[in-house]
């Protein structure tokens, strides 16, 4: 008797959720990878190094006084310097740390739990539209932030508007045209006039067309130019006008190859406009990574985003766990 051959099963389809994971994953890898290139420079400064310092498998005086000075040099500072050597000690005389593979280890684990502070999330729901204040010292890299920003949120599906307030420099109204017109985002900007008045423009047109997030230019400024100082308070004054809750976020834009200069920029603005985020870029240019540990430890601010890189997507969230794994491995 014959019988009709049996069809193959039909191949079933996978699950969007299932896709979605991969594809998270796959982006989550790739930036892992990208995050490792960009800090190779301070992980041969930092991390080769430490092979050789731990070979000897315990922590005695010697190893302390030379991983001081390794920190030291890798413009990690001198309080978390001490911080990290005193959690090495009492870590090694607790767990009895015998291994080079051991001792590494538990630094690594100080260093994370020294940044993990710092990782938190900017949540930008709380208010529409929701006003983010950019400042930073000239050639931070604050108007490139910006356009990355941009492309960030977008990703995320929120609608996005630019504030061209560095009015004090041509180019940078025309550099934040261009990534304005790269992100298919509007820019608000004047030929002449005060920052204030762009971003207080901007966030009036921003809340008549119900867009999610504001970003906001300022001109450059370097903390000892007092009168520059005091003139970017009064644009964040001028927000307050603008908006009572304003600004929502104000970030300051980092040269990570500014080492500990960065750390007193940092203090600088906090004064000056009450700085509640940290961009850190140019991470793949220096060998200065460890400045993320002083700020930690002198003054803490969240860090939203590191840049790796001068691609668009390589301005991405912090994570203390993957950075701290990026300087070890």
């Amino acid at each position: 008797m014959f019988g009709f051959p049996k069809k193959s099963p039909l191949p079933q389809e996978t699950p969007a959720a299932t896709v979605s994971d991969v594809s998270e994953a796959a982006a989550a890898a790739s930036w892992r990878l990208r995050l490792k290139t960009g800090l190779a420079r301070t992980r041969a400064q930092f991390g080769g190094k430490l092979k050789s310092l731990f070979s000897r498998g315990k922590v005695d005086d010697q190893l302390l006084e030379d991983l001081e000075a390794l920190l030291l040099t890798n413009d990690v500072g001198l309080d978390a310097t001490q911080h990290l050597l005193y959690q090495l000690k009492m870590r090694a005389r607790r767990d009895r740390l015998g291994t080079p593979e051991a001792i590494q280890q538990a630094l690594s684990d100080i260093m994370f739990d020294l940044l993990r502070p710092l990782e938190e999330a900017l949540d930008v729901t709380t208010h529409r539209p929701f006003v983010i204040m950019i400042a930073g010292v000239n050639g931070a890299g604050k108007t490139t932030s910006i356009g990355k920003l941009a492309k960030h949120f977008q990703a995320q599906g929120r609608s996005v508007l630019l504030a061209a307030g560095d009015t004090f420099r041509a180019a940078a109204r025309e550099q934040l045209q261009t990534w304005g017109e790269r992100n298919n985002v509007t820019v608000i900007s004047q030929q002449s006039g005060d920052s204030a008045a762009v971003i207080f423009d901007a966030i009036a047109a921003a809340r008549a067309r119900g867009i999610d997030i504001v970003l906001a230019d300022t001109a450059g400024r370097l903390p000892t130019q007092l009168h520059l100082m005091d003139e970017i308070a009064k644009v964040r004054r001028v927000i307050q006008k603008a908006d009572p809750s304003g600004p929502h976020e104000t970030l300051l834009v980092l040269d990570a190859t500014f080492g500990q200069n960065a750390l007193q920029q940092v203090m600088a603005f906090d004064k000056a406009i009450k700085v509640s985020g940290l961009v850190l870029t140019k991470l793949d240019g220096t060998a200065k990574g460890g400045v993320v540990a002083a700020i930690a430890r002198q003054c803490p601010k969240p860090v939203r985003f590191i840049g790796v890189g001068e691609g668009i997507d390589d301005l991405r969230p912090f994570h203390a766990r993957d950075f701290v794994d990026a300087l070890f491995e």
